[in-house]
């Protein structure tokens, strides 16, 4: 495999794999999860690649974890990330995947199948780089507090169209608000990083209300300075692999109405430390 930075503090496109005949070869995920660590965003272009192939590929790092609100392609575990004219992608906010759960997922693999003809880029940030940057006295403070994070929060809008509750109501009950770190320390890497978003966080637990607000503010913007952050311009059959513990991701949703496809899988993680 090569890899060739994609920016200075995040991202690398990888050439030279074909992970469509990847399945769960050992040697090459233990590259690739290498790779991750040090760039912690992996482009792979033009990959070919089935669901059940993709499927495949993901089970090579680890158990699959669900989503309580997307459809799946027939058989597998595959998300499908779908937005058409008349249902459109409402989520566009920066986020690390499924924070609502006590152990979000670890990695999240996302394969282009339908792309528009223009817009739809997805951006992510390092929130490790952004932990890094931090003042001595900001990162003392930010490490002795925890944040709740709640899935009701991040589909608020999903729950108030018609019939959205009752569609997502087991997700609802079955996804609690839970309580992590405000900083988290990667189980593999050790990297610290920020583990707040504005999709799913919606307080720090010791301070008061405004306190909570102002600082969760300034972490949000914090984090998504141009420095730390990447852009993709996607084309059809492009894989990406990202590390959820220590990035977040925003959608770009300028490319309505036009249609688009993403197949997605995520790896069950570890609760945040």
């Amino acid at each position: 495999m090569h890899a060739r930075k994609a920016a200075g503090a995040i991202g690398a496109f990888v050439t030279s794999v074909d992970l469509t005949a990847a399945g769960e070869d050992a040697a090459l995920h233990r590259q690739i999860r290498s790779l991750v660590h040090e760039y912690e965003v992996l482009f792979f272009p033009d990959q070919a690649i089935t669901p059940q192939a993709l499927e495949a590929f993901a089970r090579g790092f680890g158990d699959i974890e669900d989503h309580p609100a997307y459809p799946k392609v027939d058989g597998t575990a595959v998300q499908m990330l779908e937005s058409t004219p008349e249902s459109p992608s409402k989520i566009e906010l920066w986020h690390s995947d499924m924070t609502f759960r006590p152990a979000p997922p670890s990695l999240t693999i996302v394969h282009g199948k339908i792309i528009p003809d223009y817009g739809g880029d997805t951006l992510w940030s390092s929130a490790s780089a952004a932990y890094r940057a931090l003042t001595p006295a900001m990162r003392e403070l930010v490490d002795g507090l925890t944040a709740e994070h709640d899935f009701r929060h991040g589909f608020r809008e999903s729950l108030a169209e018609p019939g959205g509750a009752e569609r997502l109501r087991e997700a609802v009950a079955a996804n609690p608000p839970v309580t992590h770190p405000l900083v988290r320390t990667h189980p593999e890497s050790g990297r610290r990083a920020l583990f707040v978003n504005p999709l799913f966080t919606t307080r720090i637990c010791e301070l008061a209300p405004d306190e909570s607000d102002a600082i969760l503010a300034f972490l949000y913007q914090h984090c998504i300075r141009d420095e730390y952050t990447v852009r993709l311009d996607w084309n059809p059959n492009t894989v990406v692999v990202w590390d959820n513990a220590v990035t977040q991701h925003k959608p770009v949703n300028d490319f309505h109405p036009q249609h688009r496809l993403l197949h997605r899988l995520t790896v069950v993680g570890t609760q945040p430390v």
